[in-house]
């Protein structure tokens, strides 16, 4: 069930749609965010996960809560993907997959993220955490729900 709450949240370096390398400790250091990981780019699920935050996205910034996507796509997809879908909110790639396994998002033997949501607070410590891989969707409202 991924990491528990109260743990300290691995810090991250990723390559992120913005053209820069987001981190974790630096870019939102001392602010509470959603990190969300999901397998791929352009399925249904996540598409519709992804498009569900875009649309619940002002209930996130009036909460001055950012989002983070995660997922194993490169740039190039995820850049794409951001475009299709109008995100205001920025995705990494951890094309190696290391970052899902420090967060315990990888699906074993076939390595694709698993679709898992961390709400963290303002120090990075684990608020919230929400697993399910068919319900994209309740990912969005289970955050807003416990951001509270």
């Amino acid at each position: 069930m991924g990491l528990k709450i109260g743990q300290k949240a691995p810090d991250f370096t990723l390559p992120s749609t913005s053209g820069k390398l987001f981190s974790l400790s630096n870019d939102l250091k001392g602010k509470p965010c959603v990190v969300y990981f999901y397998p791929k780019d352009f399925t249904g699920g996540c598409t519709a996960q992804a498009c569900e935050f875009r649309d619940q996205f002002e209930d996130f910034r009036g909460l001055e809560l950012p989002v983070i996507g995660i997922s194993r796509d490169d740039m190039p997809t995820h850049q794409r993907f951001k475009k299709a879908h109008d995100l205001p909110f920025e995705l990494l790639s951890d094309t190696s997959g290391k970052v899902c396994e420090k967060y315990d998002a990888l699906v074993p033997i076939i390595r694709i993220p698993k679709r898992i949501t961390y709400l963290l607070d303002q120090d990075h410590r684990i608020k919230d955490v929400f697993q399910n891989m068919l319900d994209a969707k309740a990912h969005i409202k289970r955050m807003l729900e416990n951001y509270k």
